[in-house]
């Protein structure tokens, strides 16, 4: 019964990083000019997010909303990017994402209805009301602190260090941030042996 789910966790981890891992790899390996390698990049990440897609209904046999989100942002804002050759979208992009989350999870809140329990309630199980009211809200705050993060780092720093700040500043934080809840969320009836600590959506 354990071999399932530990397929299961690796194909949705390719799903959640492997674009990522995409971009970056084009980015600093692709056989043209320094100021081309982002758009060429941004081009290989989207193709790389759209066979997630693809991949994600053929193995679980649907996309999940946060991933269709993203997908449709990555696409939509890598257009634009190639199209007026300003690579300032594609660098705007997890900034619209974070904030996008941060703002669904925070209507939830308000509304009464943690949306987390929806997207990773076979993630968390036995966890109580409150410990996903905890849950839902501390993401939300993560999120919106990341949506601030981007926007300070390819601001103030070069095309290179941002992408490298994607994968070694914002992967980490991510899956950090996800194992830093797990204390609160035990002292809310989280099964221990079951769980495992993810993220709401693909790392941006």
């Amino acid at each position: 019964m354990t071999e399932p789910r530990k397929d299961g966790s690796a194909s949705q981890l390719l799903i959640d990083v492997g674009p990522l891992l995409v971009f970056f790899i084009a980015n600093f390996f692709a056989p043209v000019a320094p100021a081309l390698k982002i758009f060429v990049a941004t081009g290989a990440f989207m193709a790389a997010m759209v066979a997630a897609m693809i991949y994600s209904a053929l193995r679980f046999h649907r996309i999940s909303p946060m991933l269709w989100f993203s997908g449709v942002l990555v696409v939509v804002m890598g257009g634009v990017t190639l199209w007026l050759h300003n690579e300032t979208f594609i660098k705007m992009k997890p900034t619209l994402y974070y904030l996008f989350i941060a703002a669904i999870l925070a209507f939830g809140l308000v509304k009464d209805k943690p949306l987390l329990k929806r997207v990773l309630g076979s993630t968390y199980p036995g966890l109580d009301e409150t410990g996903w009211r905890k849950l839902t809200r501390n993401w939300a705050i993560f999120f919106a602190c990341m949506a601030v993060l981007n926007e300070a780092v390819w601001r103030n720093s070069s095309t290179d260090f941002w992408v490298g700040f994607k994968l070694w500043g914002a992967i980490p934080l991510t899956f950090v941030f996800a194992a830093a809840n797990l204390p609160m969320l035990l002292k809310h009836g989280l099964n221990n042996e079951e769980a495992t600590p993810h993220e709401p959506g693909p790392v941006e």
